[in-house]
């Protein structure tokens, strides 16, 4: 089946059942079908084709549910984009994807007013007309195109098709979800934890609570979370780990809490256990390659950990390897490349065909496997544990950076010479993302960052620029991350 077929049987069955809400409007499985189909036709006279891409730039609204599902019904693929995702970055993204048309609110409008793209606005808010579209297409048709960081300093679109989001939320064996079920979609949809939120939720009839467009402190999540009765949320393990912080009983009220996009506190893992024991805590681990959720590991209430919380087993339909750098699967007990291969693989990267042969991998049984440059090790009774990056990529908040994208942009300034960019941890212990540069006069960093915010989005942008003499090197030419000199946290000038 495709995401629209598998939607129209949810519909069926359930009519009249909250589809999507937010604390002020509502739409029941039949209304939502109805205003996707409307904007599925609307499209189509846009001259929205079969294969075509349609961006969509929308805050977080019951109407952007409707435009990707009208999208999609449209048998075009969605390429969602954060609101507040740099201009400059975002012409790229346009350019490369051939955008056919922009699906926007009025917020959207406002971003891409200076971008050559059609733009329908759109709310979500025209009622459904009979003659529904004809949904049915292939499996393996695009579903949506999701741009991450890339290491050349161009973002690169996972093409990611219908069967990979069916497999990843069609009877998961990470979490249960049921029409019961009060899913929460706090993630930016431009996010691949969106498609589990999304998808989770309206593929298996339950209901779908939409967070505040806006940014949320944790005592405001904690009053969501009651007030909307939320049974299952994801949350990056920045945000995990503020919320127990904050509060570990302000998440005692949910049945599950899926966590994940980088490592999990042992620590904090322990004080939500302690306060909830009842709560099902799900470790989630996925590249955007693999469609959100590669392995999960469901934490035991007794469990104890050595040293840190494990990734798990692979997710229902997903096949892992543990690979060395030759390819040959390693021994039993050590470490190795995790190599995915299954119903989750997406496509590869949009016409990035070298890009695409470099990490995606066939082999004699025609089975395509993708090389995450994630080290892993299995544990005697099958479980995974993460070990680290193989490459220089990192995770912070949740987001995958690669830190040759920023350094290539920060070179193309004439006071920069070199940069290296890392994380590292501030005075409490908070993740920050810090470049490294020498110069080649005066750097005034306020104009730079501010330069940076129109190409970069924010969580690209360095909170810390440390002016140094040299870059240390390795025996082999490269950079030495390890040994760059962590900054000087009270020294203001480094932060305007």
């Amino acid at each position: 089946m495709t995401i629209p077929e598998a939607f129209r049987r949810q519909a069926a069955s359930r009519p009249d059942a909250v589809a999507v809400a937010t604390a002020r409007e509502w739409l029941t499985y039949a209304e939502l079908d109805a205003r996707s189909d409307a904007l599925a036709r609307e499209l189509a006279a846009a001259g929205v084709r079969a294969g075509d891409r349609v961006l969509v730039c929308q805050e977080r609204s019951v109407g952007l549910v409707v435009g990707l599902l009208g999208v999609l019904k449209a048998r075009a693929a969605y390429l969602p984009v954060d609101l507040g995702e740099a201009p400059a970055r975002l012409a790229g993204i346009l350019a490369d994807a051939e955008v056919r048309v922009a699906l926007c609110d009025t917020a959207g409008v406002e971003l891409l007013r200076d971008q050559d793209v059609p733009v329908l606005h759109h709310l979500g808010d025209a009622p459904g007309t009979p003659a529904a579209p004809e949904v049915h297409g292939d499996p393996e048709d695009l579903a949506c195109i999701m741009y991450t960081s890339g290491s050349t300093g161009r973002p690169k679109g996972v093409m990611v098709p219908h069967r990979a989001v069916l497999n990843l939320v069609t009877e998961p064996n990470y979490v249960t979800l049921t029409p019961e079920d009060r899913v929460l979609h706090l993630a930016p949809v431009a996010f691949d934890a969106a498609t589990f939120e999304i998808w989770g939720a309206l593929l298996n009839g339950a209901r779908l609570e939409l967070a505040p467009a806006s940014s949320m402190g944790p005592e405001e999540l904690d009053v969501l979370l009651d007030d909307r009765r939320i049974s299952v949320l994801w949350l990056t393990a920045a945000l995990f780990h503020r919320q127990i912080d904050f509060s570990p009983e302000s998440l005692g009220g949910a049945r599950v809490v899926l966590a994940g996009g980088d490592v999990l506190s042992v620590d904090h893992v322990r004080k939500l256990r302690a306060a909830a024991p009842e709560l099902e805590i799900v470790n989630g681990y996925g590249p955007t390659e693999a469609t959100t959720f590669t392995a999960c590991h469901r934490i035991a209430p007794q469990e104890e950990f050595t040293h840190s919380v494990p990734i798990g087993t692979p997710v229902q339909g997903a096949l892992v390897e543990l690979r060395d750098e030759s390819g040959a699967p390693v021994p039993e007990g050590a470490e190795g490349e995790l190599w995915i291969a299954g119903a989750g693989v997406s496509h590869g990267y949009w016409r990035r065909p070298e890009l695409t042969a470099e990490s995606f991998v066939a082999d004699a049984e025609g089975r395509t496997w993708y090389r995450t440059g994630d080290l892993t090790r299995r544990r005697a009774d099958g479980v995974l544990e993460f070990l680290g990056r193989i490459d220089g990529q990192f995770k912070l908040r949740g987001h995958r950076v690669e830190p040759g994208e920023i350094e290539n942009l920060l070179t193309t300034y004439p006071e920069v010479r070199q940069a290296a960019v890392g994380v590292r941890e501030n005075l409490v212990g908070d993740p920050k993302l810090v470049a490294w540069v020498t110069t080649a006069g005066d750097l005034d960093r306020r104009a730079l960052r501010a330069d940076l915010r129109e190409r970069l989005p924010e969580y690209m942008i360095p909170t810390v620029f440390a002016i140094v003499d040299e870059l240390p090197i390795t025996a082999n030419g490269k950079v030495d991350r390890p040994a760059l000199p962590t900054p000087d946290w009270r020294r203001k000038d480094n932060y305007v």
